[in-house]
């Protein structure tokens, strides 16, 4: 059934500039629903892995470079969104997974021969243990500034002891006890929250968070918290809009180049991408035609100095690339037509120096990345 949905839906090239065209497509593996993968040099031979979660299986597989031989990580849970950094120090990359429901967030500890050797998974935080529920998007960064890397997740659905939060986590002295869990947004995230972005959005030197609602009634926002002297203690909700129907994404970036933190958006339970001006969240619209953006990701992919964006349209499926004339004005190009999404993700897969996009096709059942021509 999945496959009759996918061949009927029409192509939006039409919809988009193809002056760009060449991307060319490298199927990693096939056959398997999957809503999240990351990349990353997990076996240090200095060379890009992948890692996806198989959705039908409760699978975590890494896929080592060239070959892309699977080895089968863990086999107990099903993924919806991952991260990736050295979470224990040791000087290797290891994997972060949450699952959505019953919530559930966990690492796995990359071993001495992560080819062959186990890896091992510790509890970052567990809906039956009074934990999140819902836990659908993560994100790093160093929250408390103090030099280490920190963990945002989310609390997306309305029960349990979080209902409707965001929470960000520190890392104990022995990083596979439970993390240190504070609650950055205590209900006042209603609607399916779904991913996050991370950065300064203020000036204040304090690096802040956003997110967005995608389900009715107290959904369909973009919204941003500031983070206070403490950032243990609550941080202070802005609202960047409403009316956005089925918003998903929000990433923190200067668009425009003036020195000021913007947002870049998409609806990925909707239609459409925009960007939100500081500060006064002026709207501007990137693509109004791409149906289910649901994922997104920012970095400079033609390599002129300024932010572009680029996602996979999971209901249009088209992947795509908005390319910033370093003033905030978009042209979108097409990277290619017939592929789903739900995360994307812009690495250099090849090792060539320039940007590569990868992709979690979770209808079109693949794990795919698309080789940036541009360089």
């Amino acid at each position: 059934m999945r496959f009759a949905f996918y061949l009927l839906i029409p192509a939006l090239s039409v919809f988009l500039t193809t002056a760009h065209a060449g991307w060319k497509r490298h199927v990693i593996a096939a056959g398997y629903e999957n809503k999240t993968v990351i990349g990353g040099d997990f076996t240090g031979d200095g060379k890009t892995d992948v890692i996806s979660g198989d959705c039908e299986f409760d699978r975590t597989i890494l896929y080592a470079a060239p070959d892309w031989e699977p080895v089968v990580l863990e086999t107990t849970v099903k993924s919806m969104h991952s991260a990736a950094f050295d979470v224990d120090g040791d000087g290797d990359l290891d994997y972060i997974g949450s699952r959505f429901t019953p919530g559930f967030i966990f690492w796995l500890e990359n071993p001495d021969r992560p080819l062959t050797e186990k890896w091992r998974l510790h509890v970052i935080d567990d809906f039956a243990d009074g934990g999140l529920n819902g836990s659908h998007g993560l994100i790093t960064g160093d929250v408390d500034r103090d030099g280490k890397l920190d963990l945002i997740a989310n609390g997306g659905m309305e029960n349990g002891a979080f209902p409707d939060s965001l929470a960000w986590f520190k890392i104990p002295e022995d990083a596979t006890q439970r993390w240190e869990r504070n609650i950055l947004a205590g209900g006042d995230a209603p609607g399916r929250n779904h991913y996050h972005g991370f950065g300064d959005v203020n000036g204040d030197g304090r690096p802040d968070a956003a997110s967005a609602g995608k389900n009715m009634p107290r959904g369909n926002w973009f919204a941003w918290w500031e983070q206070p002297e403490d950032p243990r203690v609550p941080w202070t909700k802005h609202l960047v809009s409403e009316g956005e129907y089925g918003a998903t994404n929000i990433l923190i970036v200067d668009v425009n180049g003036d020195g000021k933190r913007d947002f870049i958006a998409t609806r990925g339970h909707g239609s459409g991408v925009a960007w939100f001006e500081n500060p006064t969240w002026e709207r501007h619209p990137v693509n109004t035609r791409l149906a289910g953006p649901h994922s997104l990701a920012v970095a400079d992919i033609d390599m002129d100095g300024d932010a572009d964006a680029a996602t996979c349209a999971k209901d249009s499926l088209t992947a795509a690339w908005f390319e910033n004339d370093g003033k905030g004005g978009f042209t979108t190009h097409l990277i290619h037509e017939h592929q789903s999404s739900y995360d994307v993700r812009l690495i250099d897969m090849d090792g060539d120096g320039d940007l590569d996009l990868l992709n979690a096709g979770r209808d079109s059942l693949n794990v795919a990345w698309f080789e940036n021509p541009l360089r």
